[in-house]
């Protein structure tokens, strides 16, 4: 058989190359189609005479594409419009904080119960949706979103929304299923400290240079994508026969953020542990995630409705907002390595029998007090009472000396020993939460 290269301009993705091929492969002696997005060329395999260029150009034209090199992207765009819809967001986003500061979202989780059951867990899961949860979770959810409906304008309403009810369908299913597992597995189930800095850190990444992409003014990011290694996605199933956007991709996805640190999924979790029952350990998740949803799937609409010279503004917002949730992630993320607390030191507690007595209380807001003195090589008695354990202050974590502890209502005590003069850092699982002990 003989080869044909076509150079195509436009492609970007493999749901472009399916659209390309399966054109392609209907002209007249084409037995074998190979498109590659990346380098923009199609490589036709045939017999007899090649198909003649009309008919080419009409195929490529018909997927939505065109013949011909791709122009080298600059760094910069060089519309002007681009800017303006920048400076638009700016504009909307100000105003997006302001009533969010205004509206007091920020503090939803003061008005949570002290108590867990499958009630609490929907009200959990509720606030989360559209609070912490939206830090990581919504961050990532808006920029996938957002960046498949910009590059796929001509689907309607309907097409662009229906993978966010998947992706929850599948976050419902997966929270149900892994609670049930560590239900019964009970406390033997325990990610490290580090692996959940570490997945933070990649997701937010992520986020930032699909935000970055959104923003339309670094054309020369437009062509590169982020991929799982072929060998993954045939597993999942995701390979070169789908599309950029699968149901089991999504749904996979959606399941996959049972193990992204937000401290009221922690929570959650550490209740469904409690139950050491697969079926309520399971249950109460999947209600928790039920709960999230509604937040979750609000992006889903908004991402879905927009179209034309609104859809480029709504785009440009996305992007912003992810790369600020993206940063806002890295920045808690390296706190669980070293917190930084401006604030007057507070004395510690009296030495009895040679043990120093710290008390602390969490609440939704935090930790209170949040700086501590206490003396090196005295041991340490810190006792943390919790006013409010399914919040994401509830799960605490000391580094230096490797503690992570999932806060019960009431009186919790851990105990060590400063070994050296200087700050030992303290937070919550994600960061937000921060405090310091200084030891003299």
């Amino acid at each position: 058989m003989q080869k044909l290269l076509i150079p195509i301009k436009g492609m970007h993705c493999k749901s472009c190359e399916i659209l390309v091929g399966n054109n392609l492969k209907k002209l007249p002696d084409v037995k074998e189609v190979f498109v590659d997005s990346k380098i923009g060329e199609a490589k036709l395999s045939f017999e007899n005479q090649p198909p003649a260029e009309a008919l080419i150009n009409q195929a490529v034209a018909d997927a939505g594409y065109s013949v011909g090199k791709e122009d080298k992207k600059s760094l910069l765009s060089k519309d002007k419009n681009d800017y303006l819809n920048l400076l638009k967001s700016l504009v909307i986003l100000l105003i997006l904080f302001f009533l969010w500061k205004m509206l007091g979202l920020g503090n939803l989780g003061a008005s949570l119960g002290d108590s867990a059951g499958l009630g609490a867990a929907l009200l959990i899961g509720l606030v989360a949706g559209v609070s912490t949860c939206m830090a990581i979770i919504g961050g990532l959810v808006l920029s996938l979103s957002a960046r498949h409906a910009e590059l796929h304008p001509e689907a309607s309403a309907w097409q662009k929304f229906r993978p966010h009810l998947f992706f929850n369908l599948g976050r419902i299913g997966g929270f149900f299923i892994l609670g049930g597992i560590i239900g019964w597995l009970g406390s033997a189930f325990k990610l490290s400290n580090n692996f959940l800095v570490f997945l933070t850190l990649a997701v937010s990444l992520v986020m930032i240079f699909l935000g970055l992409k959104l923003l339309n003014i670094f054309p020369f990011l437009q062509n590169k994508n982020i991929s799982l290694p072929k060998s993954i996605s045939k597993k999942l199933g995701i390979g070169n026969d789908t599309k950029e956007y699968s149901h089991r991709g999504a749904m996979l996805s959606g399941a996959l953020t049972f193990f992204l640190p937000c401290g009221f999924t922690q929570a959650m979790q550490l209740y469904a542990v409690s139950t050491g029952s697969f079926f309520l350990g399971g249950l109460s998740l999947a209600i928790f995630a039920f709960g999230t949803s509604f937040g979750l799937l609000g992006i889903g609409v908004l991402s879905s409705v927009f179209r034309g010279k609104k859809a480029k503004v709504f785009f440009s917002v996305a992007g912003l907002i992810v790369i600020v949730l993206g940063l806002f992630n890295i920045n808690n993320s390296l706190n669980l390595f070293s917190a930084k607390v401006d604030k007057t030191p507070l004395t510690a507690g009296a030495i009895t029998d040679e043990v120093q007595i710290v008390n602390m209380t969490q609440d939704y807001s935090g930790y209170s007090p949040n700086v501590l003195t206490v003396k090196k090589g005295v041991p340490v008695r810190w006792v943390i009472n919790s006013t409010n354990p399914y919040t994401c202050a509830s799960s605490l974590v000391m580094r230096k000396y490797n503690i992570s502890r999932s806060l019960q209502k009431g009186e919790n005590i851990i105990e060590f020993t400063p070994t050296e003069a200087g700050e030992i850092p303290f937070s919550c699982s994600m960061g937000m939460y921060r405090g310091k002990f200084i030891v003299q």
